[in-house]
């Protein structure tokens, strides 16, 4: 958004932490969430929308209703797909969208999945991170074969990184090993500003705009914005 793109951020987890993050307050106070626009088909996206006081930047918050949608989504004809659906006429008004995923994978991740261009893996440098980061890709594999062939992985982030441990240090190695290229060239450093911007529900290039970690996600931007652009180039030519 800083660098003049319009962005919708869908919070498409239960535990609403990016709503929260934004300064939305409880999310169970909400009138409308992503769970309205799930399931209520007289529901539009411009009846959840919110916005996020950032420029250029809107929001569908979720919160713990959306659990229950997993639930109800089962019985559904092409319910892989409804998150797809609802989206699409919102498309458009935006350059991109930003679906923030639970950690689990089931139901909901894969309507994100199946509603996706590309897939940005933060991963924590932390040897759990790595283990369920193979799950996540056998997923992210089946979705590509069985629903939704085009989905590329766009990059992997490493998080929480702490360069005065060796263990940090050694997964961050891994992960390079792992992913290659794949991997992003910034690294986002484990700081105090961050909580505290989640506590203050700004985002962090807002509470602190000169902070390290304010830079980092400058600079991750202008790399994910590279690599967008190279893909939509690919794409464009063969098409």
């Amino acid at each position: 958004a800083e660098y003049g793109r319009r962005v919708l951020l869908v919070d498409f987890d239960p535990q609403g932490a990016l709503s929260v993050g934004l300064g939305k307050g409880d999310p169970r106070q909400l009138d409308m969430t992503i769970h309205n626009l799930l399931l209520e088909s007289d529901t539009d996206w411009e009846d959840v929308v919110i916005d996020t006081g950032v420029d250029g930047m809107d929001l569908l918050p979720s919160n713990i209703d959306l659990s229950g949608a997993e639930v109800q989504l089962v019985h559904e004809v092409g319910r892989e797909y409804i998150l797809a659906q609802t989206l699409k006429s919102a498309v458009p008004h935006y350059d991109y969208i930003l679906i923030d995923c639970q950690p689990s994978l089931g139901l909901l991740t894969i309507n994100a999945l199946a509603a996706s261009a590309g897939v940005l893996i933060p991963l924590e440098c932390e040897y759990f991170a790595m283990r369920g980061v193979a799950l996540l890709m056998e997923t992210i594999d089946k979705v590509q074969n069985r629903i939704n062939p085009s989905l590329v992985i766009d990059g992997v982030l490493g998080t929480m990184y702490d360069s005065r441990t060796l263990h940090t240090r050694e997964v961050l190695g891994r992960i390079v090993e792992a992913f290659g290229d794949q991997v992003f060239h910034t690294v986002i450093n484990r700081t105090v500003r961050f909580p505290d911007a989640t506590v203050a529900g700004e985002p962090i290039t807002y509470f602190d705009p000169n902070s390290m970690g304010a830079n980092a996600y400058r600079g991750l931007a202008r790399e994910v914005l590279v690599r967008w652009n190279e893909l939509e180039s690919a794409r464009a030519g063969n098409g």
